[in-house]
This record gives C-alpha cells, structure tokens and sequence, in this order.
C-alpha cells in the first residue's frame, strides 16, 4: 500500500490549515461587518472624517491581504509539497490548485493580488477606484474562503485529518 502523501509535510500543511481558518475567521468578520454597511461613492468619500469607519476599513483590507498572501505563499504550496507537486513558481502552483480543484481560478487569484495592492494604494487617492476595487474584493473573499474549505475536504480525502 503506498500514500497518496508525503508524511514529512503533514505537519507544516496542518499548520497552514489552521492558520488560514483563523485568518478567514477574522476576515469574514471584517467583510460582514463592513459590508453591512451601505458602501457608495460618498460613504468612501466620508471616510476621511470618520476614523471609525476608516479602521474598520483598514482592518478589512489588512486581513484580505494577509489571507491572500497566505494561501499564494504557505497553504498551496503547501498542499502542492505534500502530494509530491515539484516546487516551482507561485503561478504554476496556482495552475496546479486549480487543475486539482482546490482554487476555482488561478487567474482570479492573480487578480485578487492586483485588486490587494490597488486596496491599499488607492484608498487615500481615488474615491471611484477604491469604491469599485472593495466591491470587487467581496467575491475574492469568497474565493479565498472556498479555496481553505476545498483544501480541509482534500486533506480528508487523502486522510490527513479526519
């Protein structure tokens, strides 16, 4: 009988798991609490008077780029380590969740990436870009949260974790 895994990484990819739950936890916190809210053009405008609204801002984007940088940089990679996927760029290892299943579009999460940077960059500067940039973050979200899920049900499968 052999492993569809590599029992060395086991650990590391466990850890990543549980990590990115908890940074999904407090970004889905963030993304409902923010989108609760009725975000247009002049409440992005407001912002600047409103520190309240501002952190809550600043939390939401903070989390969506710490969890974006997570599952591109540890939890595929890795996934890709732990079911012998040679190393390679973080693009290829997009491909490869993607091939697989565990992300539903690697060009999307590319994106999301851009869309991060553009977050942080835009939000003092352009009221228009930054309004359409955190609307667009809302299904990234989703994106990302669906990809930990896909991971966790893969991890069960291979009988990582039961």
């Amino acid at each position: 009988m052999s492993l569809l895994f590599l029992p060395e990484h086991s650990q590391a990819m466990l850890q990543s798991l549980d990590l990115a739950r908890k940074e999904a936890e407090h970004l889905r916190y963030s993304q409902s609490t923010l989108f609760a809210l009725p975000i247009d053009l002049a409440w992005v405008q407001s912002l600047a008077s409103q520190p309240v609204l501002a952190e809550k801002v600043e939390a939401f984007v903070s989390r969506f780029g710490r969890l974006q940088d997570h599952i591109g940089g540890k939890l595929l990679p890795r996934y890709a380590a732990l079911v012998s996927e040679p190393a390679k760029t973080q693009l290829d290892t997009l491909a490869f969740a993607e091939r697989v299943g565990l992300l539903s579009n690697a060009d999307a999460f590319v994106a999301a990436r851009v869309l991060r940077n553009a977050l942080v960059h835009e939000y003092m500067n352009d009221a228009q870009a930054f309004l359409e940039n955190l609307l667009a973050a809302k299904p990234a979200c989703e994106m990302f949260f669906n990809t930990i899920e896909s991971v966790a049900l893969d991890l069960r499968r291979l009988c990582v974790i039961t």
